[in-house]
């Protein structure tokens, strides 16, 4: 009898461990051992487990820096996923507490009449009609055995949803801070290229008298006179365009800190923009910096909690439960002796047939966590992707920025030359304005580009997953 007792109880145990969930293991996603970098690249040290930082403060602006203060401490997309985090911990205390015992206090007070005609339960004993009151006061315990292991699943799946909405929320917050900074640099650039467009009028204007001059002495003809002129417009409108731009830019800044676009002004700020240097780990860091990444990866921990909750609802749920109190018709007799009543005792349930429904349950949890497995690899070769295209995106704008810094200087040279050779009647005013077109275009190049850097530098901040530590030195 002992033996067979025993082999039931292994077999249970053995059943009770079919209930599991797989054990989790984060997918392998081939990594390039390094990448494909230039000097002055170097290597930094990310670290998930702290915060991103103020990476934006190394661009050294003041104006940005309390743009993002702001934007951190107001925008309501950052506000709905602080509140969706919250939430996440709430659940996970409510999932825990199911590990627990639940104890509950219960009390009744009432004055009852019994039917006389109600159902007898002893033939040799009449019913009679009576009224009395009833004091009740109990207290019970109640207490689910996980044997399957649904609470403990249901536990490790609530606090991987809390990781995974973490890892939500400081992917916000970057993403926030990273387009802030896109459309700050772009008013940047659009103030610097409006300086230009503002020069280029000013030396056009002073053209344009020079050769009316000329025109009233005979020296200039019309149509040179009409050309200088077109040119002027042409710039005019150019100005009015990036004018519009510049306040679309704004309005978006206003937007993201908070603020109605008519009543945000963003100042424009003299001065030439400034990339902010990035240093570069090794390709299998960015598992650890992405907060996208860490979220893709906490998603599949989700689903995989999730099968073995779906197992369990395979086995019996088992409750243990007791009721420990007082019940009497007199409040001064209710805590004598005999009004003790007390009762304790297990309670199974089990599902013995539901048409497949637990079955498709498991079969659904196992799909969703193969869609999980599926997104973590294309959020992975997604981030790799970005870095590899902010890296060469980064180098090739610093060697395009030089080369347009050459051909700016070669370009202002030209105009000086063909503008004295006009003067002195070596050149015709055709020269002069091709020269003003192509010192203007160069000019303006040069200003995008080294507005490009900057934003291209955000970019790669954010495909880096934020801020970085200091090398050790």
């Amino acid at each position: 009898m002992m033996r067979c007792r025993g082999a039931v109880a292994c077999s249970f145990l053995l059943l009770i461990g079919c209930a599991s969930a797989p054990e989790y293991e984060r997918p392998v996603v081939d990594l390039p051992k390094g990448w494909t970098t230039e000097a002055p690249w170097r290597v930094g040290k990310p670290d998930d487990a702290v915060p991103r930082g103020s990476w934006w403060q190394r661009f050294g602006d003041r104006e940005l820096d309390a743009l993002e203060e702001r934007a951190l401490a107001n925008n309501a997309t950052l506000a709905v996923s602080n509140a969706r985090l919250t939430q996440a911990r709430s659940v996970l205390a409510g999932t825990s507490a199911s590990a627990l015992p639940q104890v509950g206090l219960g009390e009744r007070v009432s004055r009852q009449q019994i039917s006389a005609n109600r159902p007898l339960t002893n033939y040799s004993s009449p019913n009679f009609s009576t009224v009395q009151n009833e004091l009740s006061v109990a207290m019970t315990v109640g207490y689910e055995f996980d044997l399957a292991g649904r609470v403990q699943q249901s536990i490790s799946g609530a606090r991987a949803t809390l990781e995974q909405v973490s890892a939500d929320f400081e992917n916000t917050r970057l993403l926030l801070c990273a387009e802030l900074a896109t459309n700050y640099f772009n008013v940047r650039e659009l103030d610097a290229e409006i300086r230009v467009l503002e020069s280029s009028i000013g030396l056009q204007q002073r053209s344009l008298q020079l050769v009316r001059a000329r025109h009233e002495l005979g020296a200039a003809t019309g149509l040179e006179l009409a050309q200088q002129q077109t040119l002027l417009d042409t710039t005019q409108v150019q100005l009015e365009l990036l004018r519009r731009q510049r306040s679309q830019f704004e309005h978006a800044v206003a937007t993201l800190v908070g603020v109605a676009a008519p009543q945000f002004i963003l100042p424009v700020q003299q001065g030439e923009p400034i990339a902010a240097p990035v240093p570069l780990g090794i390709p299998s860091d960015l598992l650890e910096r992405r907060p996208d990444v860490a979220a893709a990866e906490r998603s599949m921990a989700v689903a995989n909690a999730q099968i073995g909750i779906a197992k369990a609802s395979f086995y019996p749920s088992i409750i243990l439960g007791s009721v420990a109190g007082v019940d009497s018709r007199d409040i001064a007799a209710l805590f004598d002796a005999p009004s003790l009543l007390w009762s304790i005792g297990l309670s199974a349930a089990h599902t013995l047939f539901d048409g497949g429904r637990m079955q498709a349950n498991l079969e659904f949890a196992r799909s969703g966590y193969a869609a999980t497995v599926a997104n973590y690899r294309r959020v992975v070769l997604v981030a790799m992707q970005e870095v590899e295209d902010g890296i060469s995106g980064v180098t090739a704008l610093e060697r395009a920025s030089q080369q347009a810094g050459l051909a700016l200087k070669g370009a202002r040279q030209v105009l000086e030359m063909t503008t004295a050779r006009y003067e002195g009647g070596a050149s015709t005013y055709a020269d002069v304005l091709a020269a003003q077109q192509a010192a203007l275009a160069s000019e303006r190049q040069y200003v995008q580009l080294r507005g490009q850097q900057q934003v291209t530098s955000v970019f790669l901040i954010k495909a880096l997953g934020g801020d970085w530590q200091a090398p050790a030195r």
